[in-house]
């Protein structure tokens, strides 16, 4: 039997399912790959002429030394995520969910809310959300929506243009929601609350069937919370093009990209039968 056909009869068996997303989820929309220092140059060639990898900018110093830097990052791709529209990957897993009688979840470390743009009802953002903003100096734990800030970017330069991003409520400089490098300034309330409901309703769960997509090793957020979440039945399906090795020997591994692992998997399916595999 393939791994395809394996994987195909743990989705044929499921009761529910949990999407387990890494960043190798968006790259068939059309999003960048920032795995290693050339890949992020490639998205963003100014900041190979600074010298700066993606691990140096994406930090929150950069907030209280430069601004305009670092709003020019997470701008620029506030404004990217906002056009991107979402592989067909994402609908079918969706039309999946719907149809299962325990439901669905979605664990992501992504920031993009590509998920809510293809419409699932219930995320769990391990790391935040770019749509979301805090304060810089945290003067309450507040955090509210990025939709009414459009940040303009000079992309010679990737430097934001003011007027930046404001807290209502102490008028000093705000900031994306996310957990960055080296981040001790994070509110994780917004995320803390997904989580808690996400751990609820996976403890209720019978049949439960993991399906984890794109999440690598670099950062394993994603692959331990699949992993944890598969430990006692060992129905996970690892969908990962250059990592997808599943750990002893329990588990699928594909070697896919997302949108044709989960096009082979899902179209023309339904529950309780393999479709088109």
């Amino acid at each position: 039997m393939s791994e395809l056909e394996r994987a195909a009869d743990l989705i044929a068996g499921a009761e529910a399912l949990l999407v387990c997303a890494g960043a190798g989820m968006g790259v068939d929309s059309g999003l960048p790959d920032f795995r290693g220092d050339h890949g992020f140059w490639r998205a963003y060639p100014p900041y190979a002429r600074l010298g700066l990898s993606f691990v140096e900018v994406a930090t929150p110093r950069h907030f209280d030394d430069d601004p305009e830097l670092a709003w020019g990052f997470y701008g620029h791709r506030l404004r990217l995520y906002r056009k991107t529209v979402p592989h067909e990957g994402f609908r079918l897993l969706r039309a999946w969910g719907e149809r299962l009688s325990g439901g669905f979840r979605v664990f992501t470390s992504n920031v993009d809310g590509q998920f809510q743009r293809a419409e699932f009802p219930q995320v769990a953002e391990a790391h935040g959300s770019i749509h979301h903003l805090q304060c810089v100096d945290r003067c309450s734990d507040a955090i509210w929506s990025a939709d009414d800030h459009d940040i303009p970017v000079d992309e010679d330069t990737m430097r934001a243009v003011p007027p930046l991003p404001a807290c209502p409520r102490c008028g000093g400089l705000a900031r994306p929601n996310i957990l960055m490098f080296d981040d001790w300034g994070w509110l994780p309330g917004r995320s803390r609350l997904q989580l808690d409901e996400l751990t609820a309703w996976r403890r209720r769960r019978r049949g439960l069937v993991v399906v984890e997509v794109g999440a690598g090793t670099a950062v394993p957020t994603v692959r331990r919370y699949a992993e944890l979440a598969s430990a006692a039945t060992g129905a996970l399906i690892r969908i990962n093009t250059r990592e997808p090795e599943v750990r002893h020997g329990r588990g699928v591994s594909l070697s896919l990209a997302a949108s044709e692992a989960l096009s082979a998997l899902l179209s023309g399916s339904s529950p309780g039968s393999h479709g088109n595999v």
